[in-house]
């Protein structure tokens, strides 16, 4: 018999790896000093649930909070933010503050698949790791963007952690947990579908995979070739897992920010958004109903989400001069709503091909962090890109 021989073995945390040429443990002071070189910095933040890769843009603006993003299952910052980041338009907007994308542990490109066995965390715990993200890059306040699982992130953050968040723009959020009768047809799919599949009627209508059009097949021919697969089947395990937020308009448990509700026309979450809608108080709700934008509005229609967009930042009162333009690619719709804020803005919108109508909305006066503004943000009003909606009435 072979003689045995005794082998040591440590403790490997798959997690707390290091990028080349950065330090987890990089204190704030040198983060601030990269802040000033002005191009993307990417960093790893050591948290209680392992290590996450944080992306940097800008320089920090005084009494400015720092737009902070959250991608979707299947994605990473780059194939879920990138179009609408880099739209010009939006690069006016984003100049005024420091963007930090953030990816789901595993989720940074070039990640390799984590050990068989690995407990990926759940969604609350990816909301827990944003507090390490602020208090190393040294911020005390953000305005979240994020679409799917990365939008339930967010507002669980937001939830638990009112006072550091300015405002939330939440694309194609499902506030609910599954029920049995989902969780029943979930477990049915997944033995006829692969995850790819899955994610894929996730992540696109009925309509675009039907047409197969080139955004899918971009999106179908990544996770085919993914390394990290495995790792994307646990952030969809823990997105399917995730708790009910149990929002409740007029309740104890709800968003103390102005938030603004983002989802395409026929989308899979269409009917998980406008439910969060109805649960949420209307004068700190825009909501933004996307007509052929398909199931990833902001990479398919990048400038009505920059515009609203615009608008939403400037309605908190950081951004006191709006381009007063034609919106570039129309469709929007301004839904009747008390509005007591001073000023206004007239804009011009064409809808569904008529003469362009004009429309008036809100500009506050500008104001710093945590001064009062003039009235409720944004004073309820609903967007909608949807032409003919029946429930629209133009000012």
């Amino acid at each position: 018999m072979t003689e045995l021989q005794e082998v040591q073995i440590t403790e490997e945390k798959p997690l707390f790896r290091a990028l080349e040429g950065i330090d987890p443990g990089k204190e704030a002071e040198q983060v601030a000093a990269e802040f000033q070189q002005g191009c993307a910095q990417k960093h790893q933040v050591e948290t209680p649930y392992g290590i996450v890769t944080i992306t940097i843009h800008g320089t920090p603006k005084p009494k400015r909070p720092a737009i902070l993003t959250y991608h979707d299952v299947g994605q990473n910052h780059h194939s879920c933010f990138d179009t609408l980041f880099h739209f010009e338009d939006m690069q006016e907007i984003i100049k005024n503050f420091v963007v930090i994308h953030v990816d789901a542990p595993g989720m940074e490109e070039g990640a390799p698949a984590f050990p068989l066995g690995y407990q990926y965390p759940s969604l609350d715990q990816l909301a827990d790791m944003i507090p390490c993200i602020l208090q190393y890059v040294n911020f005390t306040s953000i305005i979240g963007i994020g679409v799917g699982a990365g939008a339930y992130v967010l507002a669980r953050y937001s939830l638990s952690h009112p006072n550091t968040v300015e405002g939330l723009v939440l694309i194609n959020i499902d506030p609910n947990a599954k029920g049995w009768m989902d969780w029943a047809a979930h477990k049915l799919t997944g033995l006829t579908s692969s995850i790819s599949e899955m994610i894929m009627g996730h992540l696109f209508s009925t309509e675009e995979l039907s047409k197969n059009t080139e955004m899918v097949q971009q999106q179908r021919e990544i996770l085919s070739h993914a390394t990290n697969l495995p790792n994307i089947q646990l952030y969809w395990s823990s997105y399917n897992s995730r708790r009910d937020l149990s929002l409740e308009r007029g309740g104890d448990i709800t968003f103390k920010c102005p938030v603004m509700l983002v989802v395409g026309d026929q989308a899979p979450h269409e009917d998980a958004v406008v439910e969060c809608n109805s649960k949420l108080d209307p004068t700190q709700t825009s909501f933004l109903k996307m007509a052929d934008s398909g199931g990833q509005p902001q990479l398919t229609q990048p400038g009505k989400l920059t515009e609203a967009f615009k608008y939403f930042v400037q309605g908190m009162g950081y951004i006191p001069h709006v381009l007063d333009k034609k919106l570039s690619q129309g469709g929007l719709v301004v839904h009747d709503a008390p509005v007591p804020l001073t000023h206004r803005l007239s804009v011009q919108c064409r809808l569904g091909g008529r003469e362009p109508v004009p429309l008036t909305y809100p500009v506050p006066e500008q104001r710093g962090r945590g001064a009062p503004a003039s009235g409720p943000h944004h004073g309820g009003v609903l967007l909608s890109a949807r032409p003919g909606d029946e429930t629209a009435s133009h000012f």
